[in-house]
């Protein structure tokens, strides 16, 4: 194999005069230029030969050499034609890679990991454009996408909400979510300085490892998320108001307050009070009423 050559700030800019290349704001691009933050997530990804690795926005192919390295095979999948020939240049050094010139949440990666892979687990790497972290990271998991883990660069503030309890500030719907598929953990944090163009907000990294099983047994899994969604849209009201006011359950406030008052709670909690287990147990007090 090859040697990686890109990820530094030198031979990115190269790559992108010798193309010509505008950046896109609507595509959300800022390309990695440091090899210790590349080296770290290909680690922390714990990535080797045995491994299919789906890779999201790989911008110039700048991660991807270095996955290409490390996997068996690597499917990137790269929304921006204009980046295509870019790709065909930097990957034509490895045969293990197949980039998907496609809007990865129009794909059916369910059905690409079982072409190209058997259907066993994957792993995802990528450096996420900002703007769409949640509905790609949420569309993996929802449409039960084979994998292990999810590695990826992520805005600093999405990765500690991902990772935080309740009672905190950037507790919500998103930090169950994950938390309902995952364990996650942030392995890096990365300034600004590290990517071209320089970002406004911090980075960080974080490894989402999915759960063999969910942690809480739920018997429906989407009126749990559409109770936590509830919950949290209207976060000055108490759980009792938002779960009435969703108006999605013909139940009277009465039965709300109570299944509320089965967690012990009173029922003028918050939503954000609640732990993953209290939302599923009360997630099943209402199913029951509702069935």
């Amino acid at each position: 194999m090859t040697k990686p050559t890109l990820g530094n700030p030198q031979n990115t800019i190269e790559v992108l005069q010798k193309y010509k290349f505008n950046f896109q704001k609507k595509f959300g691009q800022n390309f990695l230029i440091d090899t210790h933050v590349l080296d770290k997530i290909i680690q922390s990804a714990e990535i080797t030969k045995d491994d299919m690795v789906l890779e999201i926005g790989p911008g110039i192919g700048t991660m991807t050499q270095y996955l290409a390295e490390a996997a068996g095979k690597v499917i990137a999948v790269e929304i921006d034609k204009n980046l295509i020939p870019i790709l065909q240049d930097t990957l034509q050094a490895y045969e293990n890679v197949d980039v998907i010139n496609e809007d990865v949440l129009k794909l059916d990666l369910a059905k690409i990991v079982e072409e190209e892979n058997g259907g066993r687990p994957i792993k995802v790497v990528a450096n996420l454009p900002y703007y769409i972290t949640t509905p790609i990271i949420m569309g993996l998991f929802e449409n039960h996408v084979p994998l292990k883990s999810i590695t990826v660069m992520v805005q600093k503030e999405v990765a500690d909400r991902m990772q935080t309890g309740p009672g905190n500030k950037d507790y919500g719907a998103l930090s169950l979510a994950v938390q309902y598929y995952a364990e996650p953990y942030i392995v890096a944090n990365v300034p600004p300085n590290c990517f071209m163009p320089r970002p406004k907000v911090g980075s960080a990294v974080i490894r989402l490892t999915r759960h063999d099983e969910p942690p809480v047994e739920v018997k429906d899994e989407k009126l749990m998320f559409d109770i936590i969604r509830a919950s949290f849209n209207q976060r000055r009201k108490t759980l009792a108001n938002g779960l009435k006011n969703a108006g999605k359950w013909n139940l009277p406030k009465e039965v709300i307050e109570e299944a509320i008052e089965t967690l012990g709670k009173g029922a003028s909690v918050r939503g954000e009070a609640l732990s993953l287990e209290e939302f599923a147990k009360l997630s099943n007090v209402i199913y029951t009423h509702l069935n």
